[in-house]
């Protein structure tokens, strides 16, 4: 190999030139076989979409609301004495006129006896005083008699009457007591647990204590109120009433379309544990005055409650439905945008992109929107990742949903 003289400037200027000859080599390789760049943009932001329908949608409104009896009696004893039997089962349907217990009636039928005797005794005294007013008028036809004895006698007469009038009523009022000792169901409905056992004393003020029974006037002025109770408690579950309270403004929503309640609202009453539908009914009273404490009104549905599902005393969520709007457009309540202008939704094109719709809302109803303007039954609206959507970007459908779901 033979060595470079470093020494001779004519080979140190040829290696120089070799190595500049060569770097342009390398720059000239790396410039004309450098990869063109991609132009590229962001990527599709995924989406949940839904499909605008038609359907009919029906407006309702829910409450909170109680179940309790149509009709609830409290079974009192109307006279006062000892309890004999109880003639009903606990917890089981009772018909009205049914005997539901029996008082010791032999107080009440010595006071009848007593009373038809004192009827009999005037009603013969009364007989009398008139045979004897008759015999007077003809003495005094004959001048036989003075006419002040005759007058007299005509007083006794309508004295008499008077006792016998007023026997009557008491015979009557003996009878009424005596058949109070037989107490008889008021309604049909169903028996609560029994109130009071047999052999205690009751009284008409509802008292059960241990004073020695005596004929009560039927009016009980005479009884001493107590801390007692009744005997039973009888409700009438079909049909069951359920009651809610509704604001102020929904109240005027609801009178309008019922014509002011005339015309019956569908009302719904679903469990709170499950939400499985229980019973339903209708509207059919609402209260004559609005709560100024808190702005509410109560309104008081009918429902039949044939399978018994529902109880007095029961919570319920209630649904009343107002008006059912028939071929609307709707989509999910969460494919509706709030911004300055307005309600809008982003409405997938053809093409990927979308496009941002303003929306004219004609109502909601749960997760359901109806839509007056702004989007057509067919076309897909985008329900959900639409915060960093703008109008033109694309997108890539995740997942379809339903309206309501």
């Amino acid at each position: 190999m033979t060595r470079l003289d470093w020494s001779d400037p004519r080979h140190r200027h040829r290696v120089f030139a070799g190595l500049g000859v060569l770097a342009l080599v390398l720059v000239g390789w790396a410039v004309f076989h450098k990869k063109p760049a991609t132009a590229s943009g962001p990527p599709p932001v995924p989406v949940t979409v839904a499909v605008a329908k038609r359907q009919d949608i029906a407006l309702s409104l829910t409450e909170l609301g109680a179940a309790q009896a149509w009709t609830s009696v409290n079974v009192l004893a109307q006279v006062s004495g000892k309890l004999l039997t109880v003639n009903f089962t606990e917890g089981t349907e009772v018909k009205a006129g049914d005997l539901l217990a029996q008082i010791d009636p032999a107080p009440y039928q010595a006071a009848l006896e007593q009373a038809q005797g004192t009827l009999r005794r005037d009603k013969a005294a009364l007989a009398d005083a008139k045979l004897d007013l008759a015999r007077y008028k003809r003495l005094a036809a004959l001048n036989s008699i003075a006419t002040q004895q005759v007058d007299t006698q005509a007083a006794l007469v309508l004295q008499d009457e008077g006792l016998v009038q007023s026997d009557e009523g008491t015979v009557k009022t003996a009878a009424v007591n005596l058949g109070w000792t037989r107490v008889i169901a008021p309604i049909t409905g169903r028996s609560g647990v029994r109130l009071v056992d047999p052999g205690n004393l009751v009284s008409t003020s509802g008292s059960v204590g241990n004073a020695p029974a005596t004929p009560a006037p039927t009016n009980a002025s005479s009884a001493v109120p107590s801390s007692g109770t009744g005997i039973v408690v009888v409700n009438q579950i079909q049909p069951i009433a359920v009651t809610f309270t509704v604001p102020e403004g929904d109240f005027q929503n609801l009178a309008q379309v019922s014509n002011g309640f005339r015309i019956p609202l569908v009302t719904r009453a679903y469990s709170q544990e499950t939400g499985a539908l229980l019973d339903t009914g209708e509207l059919s009273i609402a209260d004559n005055r609005i709560d100024p404490s808190t702005g509410t009104i109560e309104l008081k549905a009918r429902l039949p409650n044939a399978r018994n599902m529902l109880w007095p005393g029961q919570f319920v969520n209630v649904q009343l439905t107002l008006q059912t709007l028939h071929n609307v457009t709707t989509i999910p309540t969460t494919a509706v945008n709030r911004g300055p202008n307005g309600s809008f939704a982003y409405v997938v094109q053809k093409n990927g992109r979308v496009a941002m719709r303003p929306l004219t809302l004609a109502s909601t109803q749960d997760a359901t929107a109806i839509v007056a303007k702004g989007v057509k039954p067919g076309e897909i609206v985008v329900t959900d990742g639409q915060m960093i959507l703008k109008d033109g970007s694309l997108v890539r459908i995740a997942r379809p949903t339903r309206p309501g779901s």
